[in-house]
């Protein structure tokens, strides 16, 4: 194995231990890791973390360049979090929510309310983002029901977009090779439409004009207006590495929802909880959503915890059916310790003021990885906003020349993740739609660890660039 040294201390890093690894292999099966990557040699088994590091068995040391996988907003080792979960777990382990509840359940759901996007009220917890996605299928679906539009079953929603892996979140999810292995299972009432990467606008007003809001009023038509029960899209998003939609994209998908009784939901299972420099994304793109998903960052990542928010006349909607209420549950849905943690999260993020240090900061981190664009002609791009960024890699952004596909499979095979760990760096490889890099510090990074970032992030792109040149 070729030694690495810790780039910020020079220190030459410990021999890995194989023997740990092999026990992974024997008995953990892992999500969305090829069999190259399980084998490597080398992959880390993260220990422990403070702050925006994570250290693992061989003690090496990492920045946590995507807030473990857009949650860890607070960062690692949080001693309040931590003191939450256990006070909630010596008062009260578990109780279910049906029929009855309990005070934690209340107490999140008044917080999550009390720092949404206006209008939305009512909060319905689960486990996980793609349980989010499920749950609001079901909710627009019901909320037709109630209203007697039983006809009202399809969805829209958009190419490359990412909304979960369970088969009806598969179902509206956009990207291929997801969706291929599992195409016979899905729901066949989803028109995916494209999303607003290179859509561009010089003044809000002329969003309604433009080719990917075209597509979404178009495909609403031609499905039959009143079959069609909801448009479902992320405030910026994650397929396709960061997209941010053009301004009054969003409004512009409010006035064709409301012209043909659509529902309108923003996907936040990453934009929620300060990542874009709001509480939710929603309020940074100008959306007036009827639903908003969430999980990830409303508890740091602490524990599994999801949900919908929805404005009230929904539910009431829905109640005052023959239904009689929402007809759908978890056993784990407002899991007591989750949503302990729920509480605790958005009051640290008051208090700390997490969410104005990311707007505040956001413009320091856009400059410094910008400054990386400029010295690295293998970058084409960087995309996204607030905590959210990309970047997608191409042959020659001088040239105008893209990687072969060559280049692409190897750097996607194993090259990038692999230059990514000897950097101490966790950041994410993405082939959703393109070569990428995705970036999201923990929202409380300083300057300094922001700085950091980009200083490790530049020893991967050298490689890239190497690489690159060297015609491999």
């Amino acid at each position: 194995m070729t030694v690495t040294h810790d780039p910020a201390t020079g220190v030459p890093q410990p021999a890995p231990s194989p023997a740990e690894r092999d026990r992974a292999r024997r008995h953990l099966v892992p999500h969305f890791t090829k069999r190259a990557g399980w084998r490597d040699a080398e992959f880390p088994i993260v220990e422990r973390g403070e702050g925006v590091w994570v250290w693992d068995r061989d003690g090496r040391r990492y920045l946590d360049g995507l807030s473990g996988l857009f949650c860890t907003n607070l960062g690692h080792g949080r001693k309040d979090l931590a003191a939450a979960a256990a006070e909630q777990m010596a008062t009260l382990a578990f109780t279910p929510t049906w029929g009855l509840t309990h005070q934690s359940a209340i107490d999140a759901a008044e917080a999550i309310a009390g720092v949404a996007p206006a209008g939305l009220d009512e909060v319905f917890f689960v486990s996980s983002g793609s349980e989010a996605v499920e749950s609001v299928i079901k909710l627009a679906r019901s909320y037709h029901l109630a209203n007697g539009d039983a006809q009202r079953t399809k969805i829209i929603a958009r190419e490359w977009a990412y909304h979960g892996t369970t088969l009806g979140a598969l179902s509206v999810t956009g990207v291929p090779r997801m969706r291929a292995p599992f195409m016979s299972m899905l729901f066949d009432g989803v028109r995916h439409v494209p999303g607003t990467i290179g859509a561009t606008v010089e003044h809000p007003s002329e969003a309604a004009a433009l080719a990917c809001v075209r597509a979404v009023e178009e495909a609403i038509i031609a499905e039959g207006p009143d079959t069609v029960s909801m448009v479902i899209a992320e405030p910026v998003q994650n397929g396709r590495g960061a997209v941010v939609p053009p301004d009054g994209y969003w409004a512009a998908l409010r006035t064709i929802c409301d012209r043909y009784g659509v529902l309108l939901a923003a996907d936040e299972v990453i934009c929620g909880f300060g990542r874009l420099g709001r509480w939710f994304g929603s309020e940074r793109v100008g959306a007036s959503p009827d639903l908003v998903t969430f999980a990830k960052g409303a508890t740091s990542g602490y524990a599994p915890l999801g949900g919908v928010i929805c404005r009230p006349e929904l539910v009431a909607a829905i109640e005052g059916s023959p239904l009689g209420g929402f007809v759908h549950g978890s056993t784990f849905g407002a899991h007591p310790l989750a949503a302990a943690l729920v509480t605790a999260t958005v009051a640290a993020m008051r208090d700390e003021g997490v969410v104005e240090h990311v707007a505040e900061l956001e413009d320091h981190l856009r400059e410094r990885l910008d400054a990386l664009v400029e010295g690295h002609d293998t970058v084409g791009e960087r995309r996204g906003t607030g905590f959210f960024h990309a970047f997608e890699l191409v042959g020659s952004r001088s040239a105008g020349r893209p990687l072969t596909d060559e280049q692409s499979a190897a750097l996607l095979g194993g090259l990038l993740t692999r230059w990514v760990w000897d950097a101490g760096l966790l950041i994410r490889a993405d082939d959703r739609g393109a070569t990428m890099l995705v970036v999201a510090p923990p929202l409380v990074s300083t300057v300094d660890e922001l700085d950091e970032l980009a200083t490790r992030l530049d020893t991967v792109l050298e490689r890239v660039d190497a690489f690159v040149s060297s015609g491999s």
